[in-house]
């Protein structure tokens, strides 16, 4: 039961297939905190770069509003011209200021993660309209954790905002006895630079929240000891579905051998343990090659089929050996074997034309071939 037990616990790094599964879903590390880090970023730099001409915009916005006259103000027309004229001076700095953080939202959020597109995310789930599950999701772990982060936020910025106020108090008293429109600028250019470096407190909350996520995310996936076998044997197939497959390309090379036996021009064998069939053909190889080669059952096979089809059979027990245990099907024959193999040959060639009426009888080769030690067996 304790084994049982051990087994059930999530010990074990998600494989490379359970992380592509879980990419499938939609289910990637993200990190909120960096894509508002990112954005916040973005529009204190996009202010400190477009803010004096949007100051000026907003300058000559006012100084027209303003200055209108009674008639002016009554008469549609003139609204209408002030308001394009208005509308026109803000449009190209605020085009720009939205194009900048449009793109610098995008990018925050998929730093972290990539780019994914997950249909199945998309899809309605029962689970999250169980009252129970949200229960659970509002007084669980990662609400907690996002209460301490919502907590740790506020605390960050809180202090960001009073030590930068507690720097610049001075000057920012000092804005009431400066003259129009000097202290608009000032203002505008002190209240930037306090947005960015408050904006920049937040890269802290999210140099915490990226390595959370990634661990949060990593421990989510982690698998049982049985879930990784059951994977494996998905991956990899099941060993008795191997076992028949192995089986089955065992079957289909021996039958395409057996049908090579035919086409050989000498069965050499041991006489009943070992079985090599040699071809001799020039336009494949310029050396004898083995057509088939077995041992025992597969050897008996081998003998059986070449009677059949009157393939001569000579018995070389030396070489017969040698040539199992050192060439491969489809192979030729090691060059030391070949004056061996070019006896074998020559006679059973003789013994053709002798069996034709032509020539006389071959005499029978020795039982015992010249053999090279290094391929003796």
């Amino acid at each position: 039961m304790a084994e049982n037990d051990t087994s059930q616990e999530r010990t074990e790094e998600p494989t490379s297939r359970r992380l592509e599964q879980a990419r499938e879903k939609g289910q990637v590390a993200r990190s909120k905190e960096l894509g508002t880090a990112a954005v916040l970023l973005a529009a204190a730099a996009g202010f400190l770069m477009m803010g004096p001409m949007l100051a000026r915009s907003m300058y000559l916005m006012m100084g027209s509003v303003f200055t209108m006259t009674r008639d002016q103000v009554y008469d549609t027309q003139s609204m209408l011209l002030v308001w394009g004229a208005i509308g026109k001076e803000l449009a190209l700095p605020m085009l720009g200021f939205l194009l900048m953080l449009a793109l610098i939202a995008f990018i925050g959020n998929i730093v972290l993660g990539g780019i994914t597109f997950s249909a199945s995310a998309f899809m309605p789930k029962g689970n999250k309209l169980n009252p129970m599950n949200g229960f659970k999701r509002m007084f669980g772990v990662q609400a907690l954790v996002e209460l301490v982060k919502g907590i740790a936020k506020f605390s960050v910025v809180a202090l960001a905002a009073y030590m930068l106020l507690s720097v610049h108090f001075n000057e920012i008293m000092q804005l009431s006895s400066d003259h129009l429109p000097g202290n608009v600028f000032h203002a505008l250019k002190l209240v930037m630079w306090m947005f960015l470096w408050i904006s920049a407190s937040m890269l802290l909350i999210a140099a915490i929240d990226v390595p959370f996520q990634l661990w949060n995310h990593n421990r989510q996936l982690k698998m049982t000891k049985q879930e990784v076998k059951d994977e494996y044997k998905d991956t990899e197939g099941k060993p008795e579905v191997k076992g028949r497959i192995r089986q089955m390309q065992r079957e289909l090379a021996m039958r395409r051998m057996m049908a090579e036996v035919p086409k050989a021009d000498v069965i050499v064998v041991n006489p009943e343990h070992y079985a090599v069939a040699i071809k001799y053909d020039v336009t494949r190889s310029p050396a004898p090659f083995v057509v088939a080669k077995g041992v025992d059952d597969v050897a008996f096979k081998i003998r059986e089929i070449a009677r059949e089809h009157q393939v001569a059979i000579v018995s070389a027990p030396p070489l017969a050996r040698a040539i199992y245990h050192t060439t491969k099907l489809d192979q030729q024959v090691p060059e030391g074997l070949f004056t061996a193999v070019a006896q074998v040959l020559a006679y059973v060639f003789q013994l053709r034309q002798y069996q034709k009426g032509k020539g006389t009888r071959p005499k029978p080769i020795p039982l015992n071939q010249p053999i090279p030690d290094d391929l003796k067996y």
